[in-house]
């Protein structure tokens, strides 16, 4: 992150109001930052960047932030949150160009505290005890890579939309414009952006041309290997990320039906398709029967079930502080009604991928190897994990399930 010659008072308070929102309010960090920053429309892109990476950075490594600083990590006073903001900063360098900024912070105690931080895992990495037992007993020794790879700034991938453009064609476009991007090994429609920017304000983004998707979540739509002419239900469609991706791999024909329980996000995904130009995407609310009148009429099924999200806290590193144990019992308890339920909704002969977003066994092939002890019409074809470790992405497990 480029650091700014000088801080402004307004960017510190900005950070402030995004840390009493998400952590004394409950919202979301994203909606926390994206308000803010919409009601300052005269900040600049720069000044906007140090606001958004800042406070991420802060909620990433708030229980460290929080020791350094001698508070309770569980329990955000207003009378010290400034004090976490300017603690976060030196942690990222800022002190060195603002010296007026930190005069009353002893340097060399915080420089201790950092050091002693090293030394107690959950306190480097970030994380609530609970949450450490929780890894430790489902991938243990794996936990060190995971969260380590976990702890950085996401980087910012694009899945091209090849009924708009090709991907030879979109990287020559954001060249001539001093935009440099590198296509992603065994990601097929994906490029990374060399360098963090808002792409949100580009003239290709409003075309349709693209869309933002961690290249790790677009390997989900690749497995289901969907093709033209095919009936295919996304299940659990949210804002629709994956049913976009899954309508361009149709070239836009046949029947996509994009599912979900929140009307809201329905309506974002249809503001998504038009902007894409896909016209084979029908939403459905789900209410009443609306999974029983689909009995036995996809060839393809998505189930992009909810799940805990431990495999994007790099991307949304709020969860690890929002996240409770019993949530976890709730949210494996939804991940195996909805297989057993939605899966009646596949043809005999079709195929559905069940996903999450996380990287524990027990929302994973545990549910999987549950489901097709229980019901033996189901065969597995093969699953796949994608662990940040290994690959840079966020973390995705996805099975391919075949009805027989």
């Amino acid at each position: 992150m480029a650091k700014p010659v000088k801080i402004f008072p307004p960017l510190i308070n900005a950070i402030k109001q995004a840390l009493v929102e998400i952590f004394i309010e409950n919202r979301k960090a994203d909606k926390a930052i994206n308000g803010i920053l919409k009601s300052n429309p005269k900040w600049g892109s720069r000044d906007r960047a140090f606001i958004a990476e800042n406070t991420y950075d802060i909620v990433r490594n708030w229980r460290k932030i929080n020791f350094i600083a001698g508070e309770n990590y569980e329990k955000l006073s207003h009378n010290s949150v400034e004090y976490l903001v300017l603690i976060g900063l030196v942690i990222n360098g800022y002190h060195e160009n603002n010296p007026s900024f930190f005069d009353k912070i002893d340097l060399k105690l915080i420089n201790l505290k950092i050091e002693e931080a090293e030394k107690d895992f959950c306190i480097k990495y970030s994380i609530p005890e609970w949450l450490d037992k929780t890894l430790m007993s489902e991938i243990g020794e794996k936990r060190f890579a995971e969260l380590e790879a976990m702890s950085h700034q996401a980087e910012v991938f694009l899945r091209v939309n090849t009924l708009k453009i090709s991907k030879e064609e979109l990287k020559k476009v954001l060249k001539s414009k001093d935009i440099e991007t590198a296509e992603v090994p065994g990601v097929e429609n994906a490029l990374k952006l060399q360098k963090r920017q808002n792409v949100f304000g580009w003239e290709e983004y409003k075309k349709g041309f693209f869309e933002v998707q961690d290249a790790g979540s677009q390997l989900i739509a690749e497995f289901l290997d969907v093709k033209p002419g095919e009936r295919v239900i996304d299940a659990c469609a949210g804002a629709g990320g994956k049913a976009l991706s899954l309508a361009a791999s149709m070239n836009n024909s046949g029947r996509l039906i994009a599912m979900d329980v929140e009307e809201h996000k329905l309506v974002e995904l249809k503001k998504r398709a038009k902007r894409n130009g896909i016209s084979n995407i029908e939403t459905r609310l789900i209410e009443g029967k609306t999974i029983k009148r689909q009995r036995e009429t996809a060839d393809k099924l998505l189930l992009d079930v909810p799940c805990s999200g431990l495999g994007v806290i790099k991307r949304n590193p709020d969860a690890k502080w929002k996240l409770r144990p019993e949530f976890m019992v709730e949210v494996q308890q939804t991940q195996q009604h909805i297989l057993r339920d939605y899966s009646k909704m596949l043809k005999a002969g079709g195929k559905m991928v069940y996903a999450t977003c996380s990287i524990l066994p027990s929302e994973n092939e545990k549910q999987v190897e549950k489901f097709l002890a229980e019901n033996k019409e189901f065969e597995l074809i093969k699953d796949r994990h994608v662990l940040p470790s290994e690959t840079g992405f966020d973390g995705f497990y996805m099975a391919l399930i075949q009805r027989k």
